[in-house]
């Protein structure tokens, strides 16, 4: 049997990359719906914060298949490899479903999406390139500050937007698993300063994506 290809790795990772970035998202599960009570009617002054909160929460799904994807790809164990890449297909979901919800918003994804993802690749492969380990470990402190924007941004989402209310509250239960998966496999505690470095970058994501 010939030798495998050894160019294949990154020509998957660009073809998730292209696929992740400019195609539309597709989700193997089906978009989270909220029985709530009462009315649900959003005035456009709603819709367009939902909008553009639910953006914001889109290009942090960018940047999630990314960093996945990156770590996937220097991965050395393919246990850890096989979560990575599981752990990426639920972000997909994620992703589809906020992209679904900002057009019955009215809005709009951030143009800056593409530049994320290549910055979070980086850092993704970066630290998979380290070790395992490491990676892991990257993981599990980014779901810890990726489930308090989304509990921060579950309070600030009008009252009336049970859809968008719905898929938040999906993606929180996700993503506490998928860092808990983490440190149950391994995952090295970062220090400190490397957390607080993690924090001001994302708050740069999120900032930006608010507005463009």
């Amino acid at each position: 049997m010939p030798d495998s290809n050894p160019l294949e790795p990154f020509l998957i990772a660009a073809d998730r990359a292209l696929r992740s970035v400019f195609a539309p998202a597709q989700a193997g599960r089906a978009t989270p719906t909220h029985d709530a009570a009462g009315p649900g009617t959003l005035t456009e002054t709603d819709k367009r914060e939902s909008a553009a909160l639910m953006r914001v929460n889109h290009t942090g799904e960018v940047a999630a298949q990314a960093l996945y994807h990156g770590q996937a790809l220097l991965a050395r164990d393919p246990g850890t490899r096989d979560m990575l890449l599981k752990a990426a297909r639920e972000e997909a979901d994620h992703l589809a479903w906020c992209e679904q919800r900002i057009h019955e918003l009215g809005g709009r994804t951030s143009v800056l999406n593409p530049l994320f993802y290549a910055g979070s690749f980086a850092i993704g492969a970066l630290a998979a390139a380290v070790n395992d380990k490491l990676s892991l470990g990257f993981v599990s402190e980014t779901e810890r500050q990726v489930e308090q924007h989304l509990e921060d941004h579950l309070e600030k989402l009008p009252a009336a937007d049970h859809g968008s209310r719905a898929v938040l509250e999906s993606m929180k239960h996700d993503e506490v698993h998928h860092g808990a998966a983490a440190r149950a496999a391994g995952g090295a505690e970062l220090p400190g300063p490397v957390k607080a470095l993690m924090f001001a970058t994302s708050r740069v994501m999120t900032v930006t994506s608010y507005w463009i």
